[in-house]
Protein backbone atom coordinates (compact mmCIF):
# COMPACT_ATOMS: atom_id res chain seq x y z
CA UNK A 1 0.00 0.00 0.00
CA UNK A 2 1.44 3.52 -0.97
CA UNK A 3 -0.10 6.68 0.96
CA UNK A 4 0.51 10.03 0.14
CA UNK A 5 1.60 12.07 3.54
CA UNK A 6 0.68 16.00 3.90
CA UNK A 7 1.89 16.79 0.31
CA UNK A 8 5.26 16.68 1.97
CA UNK A 9 6.38 12.57 1.71
CA UNK A 10 4.52 9.09 1.19
CA UNK A 11 4.37 5.78 3.30
CA UNK A 12 5.24 2.03 2.30
CA UNK A 13 3.70 -0.66 3.78
CA UNK A 14 4.58 -4.04 2.84
CA UNK A 15 2.91 -7.41 3.00
CA UNK A 16 4.63 -8.11 5.66
CA UNK A 17 3.11 -5.42 7.55
CA UNK A 18 6.09 -3.29 7.69
CA UNK A 19 5.92 0.55 6.56
CA UNK A 20 8.51 3.09 6.01
CA UNK A 21 7.53 6.77 6.09
CA UNK A 22 9.69 9.25 3.81
CA UNK A 23 9.19 12.60 4.64
CA UNK A 24 10.98 15.80 3.61
CA UNK A 25 8.89 18.47 4.29
CA UNK A 26 10.17 22.02 6.07
CA UNK A 27 9.82 20.69 9.48
CA UNK A 28 11.64 17.38 8.82
CA UNK A 29 14.73 15.94 9.50
CA UNK A 30 16.63 16.52 5.75
CA UNK A 31 17.38 18.58 3.09
CA UNK A 32 15.06 20.57 3.62
CA UNK A 33 14.38 21.32 6.99
CA UNK A 34 14.11 24.64 8.30
CA UNK A 35 13.46 26.16 4.88
CA UNK A 36 10.49 28.65 4.60
CA UNK A 37 8.73 26.25 2.06
CA UNK A 38 5.21 25.08 2.11
CA UNK A 39 4.98 21.67 3.00
CA UNK A 40 2.82 21.35 -0.63
CA UNK A 41 6.42 23.31 -1.73
CA UNK A 42 8.40 20.55 -0.52
CA UNK A 43 6.85 17.89 -1.78
CA UNK A 44 6.66 19.09 -5.45
CA UNK A 45 10.42 20.73 -5.52
CA UNK A 46 11.78 17.56 -3.53
CA UNK A 47 15.04 17.21 -1.24
CA UNK A 48 18.09 15.87 -1.64
CA UNK A 49 18.36 14.20 1.93
CA UNK A 50 14.78 12.88 3.49
CA UNK A 51 13.76 11.68 7.11
CA UNK A 52 12.58 8.02 7.24
CA UNK A 53 10.87 5.51 10.03
CA UNK A 54 10.14 2.36 9.98
CA UNK A 55 7.23 0.34 12.22
CA UNK A 56 5.24 -2.61 12.28
CA UNK A 57 1.28 -1.91 11.32
CA UNK A 58 0.18 -4.03 14.14
CA UNK A 59 1.36 -1.94 16.84
CA UNK A 60 3.13 0.97 15.19
CA UNK A 61 5.75 0.76 17.51
CA UNK A 62 8.98 2.61 15.91
CA UNK A 63 11.52 0.38 14.82
CA UNK A 64 15.29 1.24 14.65
CA UNK A 65 17.68 0.48 11.82
CA UNK A 66 21.66 0.40 11.79
CA UNK A 67 21.48 3.59 9.54
CA UNK A 68 19.37 5.74 12.21
CA UNK A 69 22.47 5.54 14.43
CA UNK A 70 20.74 5.63 18.12
CA UNK A 71 18.08 7.24 17.13
CA UNK A 72 14.26 6.05 15.96
CA UNK A 73 14.27 7.63 13.30
CA UNK A 74 16.54 8.48 10.33
CA UNK A 75 17.73 11.87 9.04
CA UNK A 76 19.26 13.64 6.58
CA UNK A 77 19.14 9.84 4.22
CA UNK A 78 20.34 10.07 1.05
CA UNK A 79 18.22 7.61 -1.85
CA UNK A 80 20.51 5.01 -1.59
CA UNK A 81 20.62 4.45 2.26
CA UNK A 82 16.35 5.00 1.46
CA UNK A 83 16.82 2.18 -1.10
CA UNK A 84 18.58 -0.12 1.80
CA UNK A 85 15.54 0.70 4.39
CA UNK A 86 13.33 -0.04 1.90
CA UNK A 87 14.48 -3.44 0.79
CA UNK A 88 15.26 -4.80 4.36
CA UNK A 89 11.76 -3.73 5.66
CA UNK A 90 10.43 -5.48 2.58
CA UNK A 91 12.67 -8.76 3.24
CA UNK A 92 10.99 -8.83 7.26
CA UNK A 93 8.92 -11.88 8.21
CA UNK A 94 5.65 -10.79 8.95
Amino acid sequence: MFRITGGKGFHITFENGYTVSVQFGSTDYCSNCGSRKTEEVCGEDGATTVECAIWKEENKSLIKHKLFGKNSVGNRLNAKEVLIILNWAAKQKA
